[in-house]
């Protein structure tokens, strides 16, 4: 496997990165963390099936509207704890005395629509494990 890295630095740049993406012939998508392209997560899950690219993601968002699979931190878990954290400073807490702690909780979806649509058969096993399956 060769990584091949396409920068984006702006949601003008998406379809220049997608055409660059084809030309270098890649054959799935990783897009790193990020929250501009969180907020461009439909275009990119429409652009990767225009270009019948497989595309894994960190974040089960994706997936729900039409990824191919996502394996992540539990968004919503990590804003309950983020909210403990406030609340804690807020009573006086001071945040360089909070302990450091990484996420917990993980999830993976496999949107098994989409999976059919790229010709991808997802093992069993894959399946199996998942925490949630898209049809």
């Amino acid at each position: 496997m060769q990584l091949q890295f396409v920068e984006v630095r702006s949601p003008d740049d998406l379809a220049r990165a997608f055409s660059d993406i084809a030309r270098l012939r890649a054959e799935a998508l990783f897009p790193l963390p990020s929250t501009m392209l969180f907020s461009e997560r439909q275009r990119i899950v429409d652009l990767a099936a225009a270009n019948k690219l497989p595309g894994m993601y960190n974040s089960r968002e994706f997936v729900e509207i039409g990824g191919l699979i996502a394996y992540g931190a539990n968004l919503a878990d990590l804003s309950r704890r983020s909210a403990a954290y406030v609340d804690k400073i807020l009573k006086g807490a001071k945040p360089a005395d909070l302990p450091v702690e990484q996420p917990t909780k993980f999830e993976l979806l496999i949107n098994m629509k989409t999976a059919k649509a790229l010709g991808i058969t997802v093992p069993l096993v894959l399946q199996q494990v998942a925490n949630e399956i898209i049809d």
